[in-house]
């Protein structure tokens, strides 16, 4: 089992920047490909990012490219996602997540088995 727990949301206003971290504790993500989705009222949950187990590879989805940046710290079991330039459609609640050990849809929520409680961003105009 891993639990996670994110922290660093909160309210910002449009063109701002904020930092989440999520902590991992259980076993261990070292070797795991982590993620970050995000989700509005009556929406699914959407990819954002993702990183793989030695922070060699990232992804995002297109309409965070060039703002956000995922990385990660394996000795202190940390995800950070650095959020840049904020716009109000990135209001969300923002989660991590741990990639199943078995694969699945890298972008997809059913690739991912381990889920934090999230943390609300909201950006104001």
């Amino acid at each position: 089992q891993v639990q996670l727990v994110e922290s660093g949301g909160g309210l910002v206003q449009a063109g701002g920047s904020l930092r989440l971290s999520c902590a991992a504790s259980g076993r261990t993500i070292s070797g795991r490909t982590m993620a970050w989705f995000r989700q509005t009222p009556g929406k699914e949950r959407e990819f954002v990012a993702y990183i793989f187990y030695n922070g060699g590879t990232t992804d995002y989805t297109d309409s965070v490219k060039g703002r956000f940046t995922i990385s990660r710290d394996n000795a202190k079991s940390m995800v950070y996602l650095q959020m840049n330039s904020l716009k109000p459609e990135d209001t969300a609640v923002y989660y991590c997540a741990v990639r199943k050990s078995w694969g699945g849809v890298i972008t997809a929520q059913s690739g991912y088995e381990y889920w934090g409680q999230g943390t609300q961003v909201t950006v104001s105009t």
